[in-house]
């Protein structure tokens, strides 16, 4: 044996470090960890699958509905605002032809029509009304729909709900068939502008007077008497509307059966001319006051007429200076005795009595 194998054989082993082994608490913490990620993953995963499907769905269905409800409501609410504040009636230069014909200026009989003072009033009420009623009735149609919708995606069958809506909407409409009629006809006297606030009309049963209000369901009107009268829209069967775009000024006049017909004729025409010639009166007429034959003989009088087309609710005013004058115009041409004349026998006839 030769010394170096020697003393490699005598020399002391050398300790070699194993490597390291993981613990056990170190690896069941990174499984957990990756446990909890996965299962977040699943779950995230699961919950967007069941989120794309009907709630997904109905969120849409909610956000375009109440977007085009709101769509609708504010496009009601500008058209009836214009017309209600008449933005619209008067002519711009240039811009689109449509622009131009919408802001046109108003016709003849639309004119004639604004002359009146609550012609604005009647107009903004009558617009605000009917805009009332479109956005009542597009969020019932908007709702509706939507709920049906909705009802679907969640698998309801929606045929016999509407089946039963179709039922109980019959009941109703049976049980309160008045009150839909009333309902209906105030729909269709705004729209169709038959009358509105500031009119002097006859609604039939007694009810003469100036319209002060009109709603869906019943009009007011104010008699000259002071006596409110509340009229059911769905009882109106006729409806005489005296002051719209136009009046005519009538004034009865009686004479003398005995009395020169000619004379009679031209104090009349004089009258009609004075009335033509005041500067107060003159701009309440539309045409010149003419003067008609005897339209009517009675036993010891001849009736005769004097007319004139006026603004509208200014007639009376006319009819009352067109008798004036025409009887101070008689009086002078010795048709009629002067009032010196009259008084005594009057008042013979009432001693007498």
């Amino acid at each position: 044996m030769t010394p170096v194998i020697s003393t490699l054989r005598t020399a002391a082993p050398t300790a070699v470090t194993p490597a390291p082994t993981p613990s056990p608490s170190t690896t069941t913490t990174e499984s957990a960890v990756e446990d909890t990620i996965q299962a977040a993953a699943d779950a995230g995963s699961s919950f967007w699958e069941w989120f794309t499907g009907w709630p997904l769905h109905i969120l849409i269905i909610l956000v375009v509905g109440l977007l085009v409800l709101a769509l609708l409501r504010r496009v009601i609410g500008h058209v009836t605002e214009r017309i209600a504040t008449g933005s619209g009636t008067t002519t711009t230069e240039g811009g689109p032809a449509w622009r131009r014909y919408l802001q046109r200026t108003p016709f003849v009989e639309d004119a004639i029509a604004l002359a009146n003072p609550l012609a604005s009033q009647r107009r903004a009420q009558r617009a605000r009304t009917v805009g009332s009623v479109l956005r009542s009735t597009a969020n019932i149609v908007v709702g509706t729909i939507i709920a049906l919708m909705i009802l679907a995606e969640l698998q309801v069958n929606v045929g016999p709900l509407v089946a039963s809506a179709g039922v109980v909407g019959i009941a109703l409409g049976f049980g309160a068939q008045a009150l839909v009629k009333d309902f209906i006809s105030g729909i269709f006297l705004l729209v169709e502008d038959q009358f509105g606030v500031g009119d002097v009309v006859d609604l039939g049963s007694g009810a003469l007077g100036t319209v002060e209000e009109v709603q869906l369901r019943v009009t007011q009107v104010r008699a000259f008497d002071g006596t409110l009268w509340y009229v059911r829209n769905g009882e109106i069967l006729r409806a005489g509307n005296m002051t719209q775009q136009w009046s005519r000024a009538v004034a009865e006049v009686r004479v003398p059966l005995d009395a020169d017909l000619d004379t009679v004729r031209a104090a009349l025409g004089r009258a009609a001319d004075g009335v033509q010639a005041d500067p107060e009166l003159a701009p309440l007429l539309l045409e010149a006051p003419s003067v008609r034959g005897v339209d009517a003989v009675y036993d010891i009088t001849m009736s005769f007429t004097l007319h004139a087309q006026t603004r509208p609710g200014d007639q009376w005013e006319v009819s009352r200076e067109l008798r004036r004058r025409a009887q101070a115009e008689l009086r002078a041409a010795g048709v009629l005795l002067p009032p010196a004349d009259v008084e005594p026998a009057v008042i013979e006839q009432g001693t007498e009595g």
